[in-house]
């Protein structure tokens, strides 16, 4: 509002939402619950490992953010549909946002890939995406907030451009941003909006756990890698 003497934080306000975030435990994904309990919003997320997502239920119980989590690998099918039977157990069949976040990087020259390696990154990269969405939406259709429900999609500037080194993690997130071209047309109808973020390299500890290459290195300098 013009003219309002309101900081920005009495303005924005998600009381009252509930919101399911992917890889909730460090990184980007650990940022958004942050930001999105932070306003008001009650978080469900979820990682692989128990012991970082109990790390991170110490540090929010500290805070006081309404955040609660379970144990999933969104690269398993039978995972993906528990977590979301969780989910909507604990948000009563109801969903207000979606933020697919979890995913996996690994710089590695194309000819190297093995199918197997193939699989498991696109199943944790887009198939996750997709399903999660279709598992949602029942739930965004009970959405409670102003507007409908909403998906967001983390993908990444390697989306859009090619990096030697990061061609099947590139294909994987080019396909995010088509996934959420069609699933926003497609779901319109349905007062559910499905956007997409695309941030450049960002300094987390997935990127630190990649395996080192001067093609990587190059594209990190390149982009200005984000603290």
């Amino acid at each position: 509002m013009a003219g309002s003497s309101m900081s920005k934080d009495e303005r924005w306000s998600l009381a009252g939402a509930t919101a399911l975030v992917t890889g909730g435990s460090k990184g980007i994904g650990h940022a958004i619950v942050e930001e999105l309990a932070g306003h008001g919003a009650r978080v469900h997320t979820c990682a692989r490992s128990a012991a970082e997502l109990e790390e991170c239920r110490r540090r929010w119980e500290a805070k006081g953010l309404p955040v609660t989590m379970s144990v999933c690998d969104v690269s398993l099918r039978a995972h993906r549909l528990q977590l979301l039977e969780t989910a909507k157990q604990v948000f009563d069949g109801k969903l207000d946002i979606l933020v697919n976040n979890a995913a996996q990087i690994l710089a590695k020259a194309s000819v190297e890939w093995t199918s197997e390696e193939y699989s498991h990154l696109m199943a944790t990269n887009q198939e996750s995406y997709f399903h999660l969405s279709q598992l949602a939406h029942p739930l965004l259709l009970n959405a409670t907030i102003a507007g409908g429900g909403s998906i967001v999609n983390i993908s990444s500037h390697a989306g859009s451009l090619g990096f030697p080194g990061l061609a099947l993690y590139s294909m994987a997130k080019g396909g995010i941003n088509q996934l959420t071209r069609s699933l926003a047309t497609e779901w319109a109808q349905n007062k559910i909006r499905v956007n997409c973020v695309a941030p450049s390299a960002t300094k987390t500890d997935m990127l630190n756990s990649v395996r080192t290459s001067v093609l990587l290195v190059k594209f990190m300098v390149k982009f200005e890698v984000r603290e």
